[in-house]
């Protein structure tokens, strides 16, 4: 299987190494990832730049654009052959429920569904002392790419989540959490006038449901959600019987 295997934490991510590392020993796996971290740039794309190539070593390439950015330089400009799955990890930090919205790790994944080609985003919540384990995450995957890569479909990408481990009880097909984060800001004014604000996030509350993919992730298990990358309208006809003014 040919692999394009990109991150938002950068070409030096230890996620993406250990990815890599893995699946290089029975696949042909091209890595283009950011020169830097470029967490929580969502969907973003470079319109007006041009952007930094640069080849580290065979198949490993460095990019100074975000994750979209390398997913598109890849399959439209480096790759000699499509890829039959674009992996984006293992991310340092879940991207469960709504963090989904501002993944770069996730977007990177949405970009291939959106080229209908298969798209996965790994990522991997810290325990609860501090540690990081992307082996076990990796080995999943690793024993069961053709399984994941059949559950992709034209524009569903997935979204896997893990909490760091030696060994994981199991999987589940997860729904999206909801979460909500507290947002605060920072106000400051410098000495020559200029106001600045600083983000300063604030505490998580998620709301997950039995099936969720926060739910599963606390129990120990492999989270695999199947995510639309194309945008969905409500389901309902709200408006349909609105008078409006031209």
């Amino acid at each position: 299987m040919r692999i394009l295997i990109t991150n938002d934490d950068g070409i030096s991510g230890t996620g993406l190494i250990e990815l890599a590392k893995n699946l290089s020993t029975h696949h042909e796996v091209w890595v283009i990832a950011p020169d830097k971290n470029r967490s929580a740039i969502s969907h973003a794309i470079t319109m007006t730049d041009p952007l930094g190539i640069v080849k580290i070593k065979e198949k490993w390439f460095s990019c100074s654009g975000v994750p979209v950015d390398c997913v598109v330089s890849g399959l439209k400009a480096i790759l000699p052959i499509t890829p039959d799955v674009v992996i984006s990890g293992i991310n340092k930090g879940a991207n469960i429920g709504t963090d989904v919205l501002f993944s770069g790790t996730c977007s990177a994944a949405r970009q291939a569904a959106l080229y209908g080609i298969p798209g996965i985003a790994l990522s991997l919540e810290g325990n609860e002392k501090g540690r990081w384990n992307y082996k076990p995450l990796a080995e999943f995957v690793k024993k069961n790419i053709d399984a994941l890569v059949s559950l992709c479909d034209r524009d569903i990408f997935l979204n896997v989540n893990a909490k760091s481990a030696e060994a994981y009880q199991g999987w589940r097909i997860t729904s999206l959490s909801r979460r909500s984060y507290g947002d605060t800001v920072e106000k400051y004014t410098a000495p020559d006038g200029r106001f600045y604000a600083f983000f300063k996030g604030g505490r998580i509350a998620t709301d997950g449901k039995p099936d969720s993919d926060y739910i599963a992730v606390e129990d120990g298990l492999i989270s695999i959600s199947r995510v639309y990358a194309q945008p969905v309208i409500a389901d309902d006809k709200r408006g349909m019987d609105l008078v409006l003014d031209l």
